[in-house]
């Protein structure tokens, strides 16, 4: 499919299903394939972002992927009050590059596009680069910082691991580049490689725990987290805000893509995405085929050793570690941001 038939089959959905409900604000398509050239082939396993905003400070949970028209579509409300200045944007780390980036599916009101204008405009001012610096940044403080050892083994894990993978995001954002979720390490390896901080990489895979691991080993464990994927897939009944990432339907995202980025020499960098999807799995099955668990549990458990953690005690230390080197990220992005000639200040204006 063309990525531009993508969009009209978004479109529809937007006019047809979001438009007509109440409180309707207006819709974006954002990610990776907002970027791509209309006639460009939508990668295998490729999502269409829609972001819906409806009015008022609350939105409902996310819709999640579907597949719409033969496109594969990922829906997620915004609340109008989180848009509804552009500095709110600006300093946001996650909304800006979308907002900048996106297109504009439906502005009924014309509300949405003088933000985004606003934002397309400040977007490069350094005052507002360092501020979405330090949103990220923020975040993983708060994260990192938060230890709750009585909650179960996957969900220890995944209150670690995101928050840790804000590193990437630290880099992408102090770039100009798009934060993206499951490619989030590769691409910021890129920004580092054309900045010449490329000696800086392997600080944040540290971070994770991957720096050191082998191709074969994370082919290994894609295939353990195979097995556990088709089993929550099947066996979900509980909503969890990412179910529909765990879907027949998201298989080719989840488990072909990142085979396909395992053997391309791109494993180190699969491993977040796997471990991530390896502990949303086992909430499923905690929830939904508690029996399964534990058969399934070596596979897990597997991977966790191989990135060095294996305890409540070592999610902590880790979590420490990455705090103590946070300054150290902060030096980075803020080299990065002097190089960057797009940046409206850097030393390279």
């Amino acid at each position: 499919m063309l990525v531009g038939d993508a969009w009209k089959l978004a479109d529809e959905w937007v006019r047809k299903q979001a438009a007509p409900g109440e409180g309707f604000v207006g819709a974006y398509l954002g990610g990776s394939t907002a970027s791509m050239p209309e006639k460009a082939e939508l990668p295998a396993g490729s999502d269409v972002d829609v972001f819906v905003v409806l009015e008022g400070e609350a939105a409902p949970p996310k819709l999640g992927k579907f597949l719409y028209g033969g496109a594969l579509l990922e829906v997620t409300y915004l609340p109008w009050s989180g848009l509804d200045s552009v500095e709110k944007v600006l300093g946001s780390y996650h909304l800006a590059g979308g907002i900048r980036n996106g297109r504009m599916s439906a502005d009924p009101s014309g509300r949405l596009g003088a933000i985004q204008r606003e934002a397309v405009r400040c977007f490069p001012e350094r005052f507002w680069v360092e501020r979405r610096c330090r949103d990220a940044l923020q975040r993983m403080k708060d994260g990192l910082s938060r230890t709750e050892p009585d909650l179960p083994w996957h969900d220890r894990v995944t209150a670690w691991l995101f928050p840790t993978g804000v590193a990437a995001h630290v880099i992408l954002t102090a770039a100009l580049r798009n934060p993206t979720i499951r490619l989030r390490y590769l691409a910021a390896r890129g920004v580092l490689e054309e900045y010449g901080l490329s000696g800086c990489y392997d600080e944040l895979l540290q971070q994770l725990g991957s720096a050191k691991l082998r191709q074969a080993r994370v082919e290994h464990h894609l295939a353990g987290l195979s097995r556990t994927f088709d089993a929550a897939a099947s066996a979900a009944r509980t909503p969890f805000f990412f179910s529909s990432d765990i879907t027949p339907e998201a298989r080719p995202i989840a488990i072909q893509a990142s085979l396909e980025l395992i053997r391309s020499g791109n494993h180190r960098e699969a491993a977040f995405w796997i471990a991530a999807t390896y502990a949303r799995c086992r909430k499923i099955l905690a929830a939904d085929a508690p029996e399964l668990l534990k058969p399934l549990a070596p596979d897990f458990d597997e991977l966790m050793e191989d990135l060095g953690i294996r305890s409540q005690a070592d999610l902590e230390r880790r979590a420490q570690r990455t705090l103590a080197y946070l300054p150290r990220l902060e030096e980075i992005a803020a080299a990065i941001m002097e190089r960057n000639p797009d940046i409206a200040g850097s030393t390279r204006a």
